[in-house]
Order: C-alpha cells, then sequence, then structure tokens
C-alpha cells in the first residue's frame, strides 16, 4: 500500500488510517500495531515540525508492506536531510527539568520497532521502520 501526504500535521491522521486498513487486509492484530503508530507518528511529526522551512510545501510518501517474517514501513520525504539513526542517545537518567528538549521521539521510534533503516536518495530521506510480525504485540 502506498500513500502519499502533505507535510501538514493534519495528514497524519491519514497515516494512521492507512496503517490500520493495511492492517486488517493482512489480517494483522490492531491492538499490537500500537508501538507501531507511535513510530509513525513520532516521525512523521518530526519532518513536518523541523524537516521543512516555514511555509515550504513537501511531499511524504509512505510504503506500508509484508516482508516475511516482518512488516515494513518505509517513509520517504523531500525535507532538508536528517538521519535520525545518527542522533546520539537520549540520557533518561538526566531528571525530566534538567533534560534538553528535544530526541525523546527518536528514542521513541528506537523502542518501538526491531530494526530502523536509513538512507539518503537524490534529494530525498528514506527512513524504513521494521517490525517483526512475531513481535507486533
Amino acid at each position: 500500500m502506498e500513500l502519499t501526504l502533505q507535510n501538514r500535521a493534519p495528514e497524519i491522521r491519514r497515516a494512521h488510517e492507512a496503517l490500520d486498513q493495511f492492517a486488517a487486509q493482512h489480517s494483522l492484530p490492531l491492538p499490537g500495531l500500537a508501538r507501531l503508530h507511535v513510530a509513525v507518528e513520532e516521525h512523521l511529526t518530526n519532518i513536518i515540525s523541523y524537516g521543512y522551512r516555514p511555509g515550504q510545501t513537501g511531499t511524504i510518501k509512505i510504503l506500508l508492506a509484508i516482508a516475511n517474517p516482518n512488516l515494513r514501513v518505509e517513509i520517504a520525504d523531500d525535507a532538508r536531510p536528517y538521519n535520525p539513526l545518527a542522533a546520539p542517545d537520549v540520557d533518561t537518567s538526566v531528571p525530566l527539568e534538567e533534560k534538553p528538549v528535544g530526541g525523546l521521539g527518536v528514542l521513541l521510534i528506537r523502542k518501538s520497532v526491531d530494526k530502523i533503516e536509513y538512507r539518503r536518495e537524490g534529494e530525498r530521506n528514506v527512513l524504513v521502520l521494521i517490525k517483526s510480525l512475531g513481535t507486533v504485540g
């Protein structure tokens, strides 16, 4: 399944709907996809909030596929280059009031999926989120 979004926050809802529809078509347990929804939400929010200049129009493409034994979510955007895998780990031992802003979304993405891949293809960032169908719960 392929979905094209504009870089606007209300579009994120469409990504969640597509993921649920894809899961239903493939008889995947919807409650077990909650973590994948978190990862998709965080990444799309980061792209839309930080990837584009104010007022810049952009396109985000999402490709959902079963690559047994995994569910594969590929998110490609035309925002400025950003590799979330290069982001430093967040020190979760620091009290919240002392923690610097940022980084928690990337941590949530990392904790929500089994594998993450990033590449830059021409003018596009491509992030692949892989969730084992055996660990969808």
